[in-house]
């Protein structure tokens, strides 16, 4: 008899731990549902490849960027890698995005010291990441994400802190859309002509205005220009975050035509573009129509839209 009661008692503790795990897995799979029709196939995972862009001399004035493209190098960014059950179940801040999950890189938290941001994507696939700086703002930043939400394309929005203060509801907008939040300093100065202590104030302010807002820090940052050197790489990575350039710029800072903003684009895409574009820091309503002519374009040529996984 205790010994069938035995073998019961056993039977039903396998049958828990079964339900148990089949629940994380399907939580986890929820997260990467999509029923978009111009959904694509799921990004690649890991992040790597990166390129030292040839730049202009940058004000160290607050404003855009004003970098050129550069050639690409080898690799160097973090390995590709699967994402913690822990780290994806804490991240109850994000609603569930419109377009699924197209991630690129893995969850880092306690990246190492980079030597230089990550310029590209990595993989052979048809990748591309569409990124906007210096927002939010009130009237850009909304009609960027309408036209978003129409093509189900996600993007990273890195913002400024103070303005990331002023308008924290964006923040929940952005994160609600499925984009990721990453950081972009608190005032856009010019990061290499700073202390380590300005650095860091720069970078973990904006950090924890960003945590303050949705419960959970940036994991990716752009330094203002485009320029780090060590000392700024190394408070990014004690600040929990990877580094993220770009290798595509529209210029769209300057406002040079629509016409102008769509060429940079549709001419200079290639498999692992990183697009830098604004949703802040000035007049953006050319931006708001380039983006509205060219995203359709560039899916009709087979382009998946990633995001960085956070």
């Amino acid at each position: 008899m205790n010994t069938r009661r035995w073998l019961l008692l056993s039977a039903l503790g396998i049958g828990a731990a079964a339900a148990t795990g089949s629940a994380v897995v399907l939580t986890r799979t929820t997260d990467h549902a999509s029923s978009s029709a111009h959904r694509p196939a799921p990004g690649p995972s890991g992040t790597s490849g990166h390129k030292k862009a040839g730049k202009g001399t940058p004000s160290p004035s607050k404003g855009p960027h004003r970098p050129s493209g550069g050639s690409r190098r080898k690799s160097s960014g973090p390995r590709p890698g699967s994402v913690p059950v822990e780290a994806g179940l804490r991240q109850t801040y994000r609603l569930r995005p419109v377009a699924g999950e197209y991630a690129i890189g893995s969850t880092v938290l306690h990246p190492q010291i980079r030597k230089h941001a990550q310029l590209t994507l990595p993989g052979s696939g048809r990748y591309i990441a569409l990124t906007f700086d210096d927002g939010p703002h009130p009237d850009y930043t909304p009609k960027v994400l309408s036209v978003l939400r129409t093509y189900r394309i996600q993007a990273t929005f890195f913002v400024i802190g103070e303005n990331a203060a002023a308008f924290p509801k964006l923040l929940h907008d952005i994160a609600a859309g499925g984009h990721v939040v990453a950081n972009h300093s608190y005032t856009h100065p010019l990061l290499t002509s700073l202390s380590t202590a300005k650095v860091r104030q720069e970078l973990g302010r904006t950090s924890d205005v960003i945590e303050k807002v949705l419960d959970a820090p940036p994991r990716w940052c752009r330094a203002p220009y485009g320029e780090w050197d060590a000392r700024s790489l190394k408070v990014c990575a004690q600040l929990g975050m990877e580094p993220l350039g770009w290798s595509l710029d529209t210029n769209d800072w300057a406002r040079p035509g629509i016409a102008k903003i769509e060429k940079a684009v549709t001419h200079g895409v290639e498999p692992g573009s990183v697009i830098l574009q604004h949703d802040g820091g000035g007049n953006r309503a050319q931006t708001v129509r380039a983006i509205t002519d060219y995203l359709p374009r560039l899916l009709d040529k087979g382009y998946v839209f990633v995001r960085p996984h956070t």
